[in-house]
């Protein structure tokens, strides 16, 4: 076996080294409680405001519009019940989401059509995976509570056109939220020429630490807490702050900000080669999510007569750590929900194949994972033939 090559950065990145070293204070030196009043607290404290002046800065809102929890799926979680547990009281019980979300929008989307008697509207989606704007604009109703569309997909990498659907929203006075956790790590946010209400974003997608995201929340959003107590982030999330990791989601976005374009050249050159090596060497291949509207580091595919639950046992015999989707899906038979959506059959969803890039790899690992992935792709065949 040679030496692993990890090639699944949508599921989780590597923590930076530079982000570990911003962190280690806050592990036994600057130990402090921030909710404190004690200099050990002050201390903490005054990390947490500026890690998040830092991210405000970054992502063109106000600091204390941005609120940290513990990662994605609690932004998302909070987003779409924050919202809908305040804006029910005025009888606005619709909810809006596109049908290739990441299952921690969806599944909150369908509780609360479940246990509120809300009506739930599922967009569709192109053989590419996007949403088209003017869908968006069709299911808006009086009683339309939020829109939820991720920035990007996870599965395909499919970007979406969200500043034309947060504007439509805006028009329409209805509240839009994105999922921005796969676009942050390589896309400039610009919260001020995008209008969205609410954005998510978590730290282990950017070479971040695990345990920690944030809530975008904009001034004047209707927003019930998901979590009370004590009282922290204005009263909008309780709970002790992580500090470390506060630390280093602010100084893992720092990094991607100021290394965004040489990261995004690198990504796309090995994406690019990538991608036309695979059609070029394996039958019957196809790219799935759209052809130049995706994510820099990010392949993915099908391959007929071929089940991902047989293929990528096969790749990490080899060495090569990829993914057929979600890694929250991690271990599941079922096709992708995803590309379900996106209309493909679940025989062929089955085949499906993620593979993401990050910033250390090489073209020489690309071109030795194709070599591996062309003969692990005929062995799988032999197996369901």
């Amino acid at each position: 076996m040679r030496d692993p090559v990890y090639l699944d950065h949508a599921a989780t990145t590597p923590l930076d080294p530079r982000v570990r070293q911003a962190m280690a204070p806050f592990w036994q030196e600057t130990f402090g409680n921030p909710s404190s009043l004690h200099r050990y607290g002050q201390e903490a404290e005054a990390a947490v405001e500026s890690a998040r002046a830092t991210i405000a800065r970054l992502l063109g809102c106000q600091p204390h519009e941005v609120i940290f929890t513990s990662g994605a799926t609690e932004a998302n979680n909070a987003a779409l019940k924050g919202v809908f547990l305040e804006l029910m009281r005025r009888e606005k019980k619709h909810l809006v989401v596109s049908g290739v979300e990441h299952p921690s929008v969806l599944e909150p989307a369908r509780q609360l059509a479940l246990l509120f008697d809300a009506e739930l509207t599922i967009l569709p989606v192109d053989r590419h995976g996007l949403v088209d704007p003017e869908d968006v604009r069709k299911a808006l109703r009086d009683d339309t509570t939020l829109v939820s569309v991720m920035w990007a997909n996870n599965e395909v990498g499919t970007i979406q056109p969200v500043r034309q659907i947060a504007r439509i929203c805006r028009e329409a006075g209805v509240l839009f939220h994105t999922d921005a956790v796969q676009a942050a790590p390589h896309m400039p946010l610009a919260l001020n020429r995008v209008p969205a209400h609410l954005v998510s974003l978590s730290g282990h997608k950017m070479y971040g630490p695990k345990g920690i995201g944030a809530l975008v929340v904009r001034t004047g959003t209707p927003f019930e807490p998901l979590l009370r107590g004590g009282g922290q982030e204005y009263g909008l999330r309780a709970g002790t702050l992580n500090v470390p990791g506060i630390v280093g989601l602010a100084r893992a976005l720092e990094l991607a900000h100021e290394e965004r374009e040489a990261r995004w050249d690198h990504l796309v050159t090995l994406r690019d080669h990538l991608i036309r090596r695979v059609l070029e060497r394996i039958p019957d291949a196809e790219l799935t999510g759209h052809p130049s509207l995706r994510l820099p580091n990010h392949a993915s595919f099908v391959f007929p007569q071929v089940n991902a639950q047989v293929l990528l046992p096969l790749l990490d015999l080899e060495g090569f750590a990829c993914s057929s989707g979600s890694a929250c899906k991690v271990g599941a038979a079922e096709p992708s929900p995803v590309l379900l959506a996106m209309g493909y059959p679940p025989d062929l969803a089955r085949g499906a194949l993620r593979v993401t890039l990050g910033k250390d790899n090489t073209l020489e690992q690309v071109e030795a994972f194709v070599e591996a992935l062309v003969l692990a792709v005929a062995k799988a065949r032999k197996v369901s033939a």
